[in-house]
């Protein structure tokens, strides 16, 4: 078994990456155009030092397969392709990765294309954000380092950090890198084809693809983890959520994707963006009385309209809270959050600090109390703490067309549109339609795992979930992902969702426990009974 599956580390460590190509190099060529079938001796065998959270360097050599086109009938190939890592020697003791889970780890970042077309190491995925971790294109003899201090945002800009991956190949795990297509890409007659929705259709693609080669492509293909972060972490849940939904399957034709499943076994999602249709109305109930970082404060006629929307959407869902809360409403979530999520969190990060600094850490921050080893405080003293809002309102559908998810719901020459009644209803460009577009309903069907929770329960979702989001992330509402982790466990799915106290957009603090928990639930080095497996080394 691997690093994080045995050790179970939670401290937070450097993850320095050095690679380089071996001179065993298979002459293989994989991934040909218009070919499904994976090439299992397209390889290079590569090398790479892994430092683990505990701070224990490990020498791994793994197979690097090069950009594989996962749809016979591609848009774009520079995004519609994926890359393959898989370990075969981890401190020079043979592994074999035949029944490894394997993680899928995307690299998007505000819904922007994702490409690992030039990629020549594992988390050499990266997207038009700056997300991913090694950029693309990086020399097999170079050497990159991702080392974030504990208390930093690992990622402001979305996609996925290198921490995942490096951590999960030298755990033993399978680790596979899509490309996906986003919501600036258009065509020399100026038509865009990376909007809604074919993020989450090349990444359902992408399953599809590595589901049909089960036999040929390395690990495991029904213990996929898919992981991503912000947009990525959102596309994530969707995955997760929406596996084998025929409602995609057109789309799925039209690329030539693989006869196959594209169901997943379990999601990791940092600080999702998610529930487009909703996010304006949950984070005004949210962030409403906060200033801007300018101190101007937001439209509040506008703030409050959008509040009184959350509540109707909130009363609707008729959620209820982990650990026996009860109903979930506009009225009580502000005291779920602050005992579910928001105390436990703080104390958490108060009680591994030592006693000085936690004592200075007290000291500054006044509002909270800290007796018997437990933080309490206040909703209202927690928004103080965060301070200034992000966005201005509304986050999400603009009125003057200019946020990124207007961008996400374009269409043809159609660069940025609305998604919401409310956001059409008060356009500010001069639109000769106060209404959304016909196709918008089915396109916002597509887009939110919520739809494939409530809507319309897909009994073939993800039944296990690792959710994070930092507690001073104000680029969505914390009710998102609390939402979403509720409709979970209402369902009776298996759900880890914790907050991370004063981290940012982004963050990625517990990289270890993430590795060690798909371990856990995919039994991975455990044999029918329990008990650790014998000779997954050999």
């Amino acid at each position: 078994m691997g690093i994080g599956a045995t050790a179970g580390v939670a401290a937070v460590g450097g993850i320095a990456l050095s690679a380089q190509a071996s001179s065993d190099s298979s002459s293989g060529s994989a991934g040909a155009a218009g070919s499904l079938a994976f090439d299992p001796d397209g390889f290079s065998k590569l090398t790479t030092t892994v430092t683990d959270t505990a701070g224990t360097e490990h020498n791994v050599t793994y197979h690097f397969w090069k950009a594989i086109t996962y749809v016979a009938n591609p848009v774009d190939e520079t995004y519609q392709s994926l890359i393959v890592s898989a370990p075969v020697e981890i401190d020079g003791t043979a592994v074999d990765p035949t029944d490894a889970p394997i993680l899928l780890a995307n690299s998007i970042g505000g819904y922007m294309p994702s490409s690992v077309a030039d990629a020549t190491e594992v988390g050499g995925g990266g997207s038009a954000m700056g997300g991913g971790a090694a950029p693309s294109g990086a020399a097999p003899s170079s050497s990159t380092s991702a080392a974030p201090n504990a208390n930093a945002n690992t990622n402001a800009t979305g996609g996925a950090t290198a921490s995942n991956q490096l951590l999960a190949l030298a755990a033993g795990y399978v680790v596979i890198e899509p490309g996906a297509r986003g919501r600036t890409l258009k065509n020399s007659d100026g038509e865009y084809y990376g909007t809604a929705p074919a993020a989450i259709v090349d990444l359902k693609a992408a399953v599809r693809y590595i589901k049909a080669n089960k036999g040929l492509i390395p690990g495991d293909v029904d213990k996929i983890v898919s992981a991503g972060t912000s947009a990525g972490g959102a596309l994530s849940s969707l995955l997760g959520a929406s596996g084998d939904s025929p409602i995609y399957e057109k789309y799925l034709k039209e690329l030539g994707a693989a006869d196959a499943s594209d169901a997943i076994f379990a999601v990791g999602a940092w600080c999702p963006i998610t529930d487009l249709e909703h996010a304006d109305g949950a984070y005004e109930w949210n962030w409403g009385t906060n200033d801007l970082s300018t101190g101007k404060q937001v439209d509040q006629t506008v703030s409050k309209q959008l509040r009184a929307q959350f509540a109707e959407y909130q009363a609707g869902l008729k959620l209820r809270g982990l650990d026996g809360f009860g109903p979930l409403n506009a009225r009580n979530y502000d005291d779920y959050l602050v005992e579910q999520y928001l105390q436990p969190s703080a104390t958490t990060y108060l009680a591994a600090l030592s006693d000085a600094d936690r004592a200075t850490y007290l000291a500054a921050n006044t509002f909270i109390t800290w007796s018997a080893g437990k933080a309490t405080f206040g909703w209202d003293d927690f928004l103080t703490h965060v301070g200034a809002r992000k966005k201005d309102t509304p986050a999400f559908d603009a009125f003057d067309l200019s946020a990124g998810e207007n961008n996400e719901f374009g269409a043809g020459t159609t660069e940025n549109r609305h998604f919401t009644a409310f956001g059409a209803k008060n356009d500010t460009t001069g639109l000769s339609s106060k209404r959304v577009a016909a196709d918008i309903p089915e396109k916002l069907n597509l887009m939110n795992p919520m739809y494939h929770l409530v809507e319309k329960v897909n009994d073939r979702r993800s039944k296990h979930w690792w959710i994070r989001l930092g507690t001073s992330d104000s680029d969505t509402s914390h009710v998102i992902s609390a939402n979403l982790a509720a409709r979970l466990d209402n369902l009776g799915d298996d759900v880890n969702h914790l907050y991370y106290w004063d981290q940012g957009h982004g963050a990625n603090t517990d990289p270890g426990d993430f590795i060690t928990w798909i371990a856990d639930v995919t039994s991975f080095g455990k044999d029918k009974k329990g008990a650790d497996k014998k000779g997954k080394r050999n």
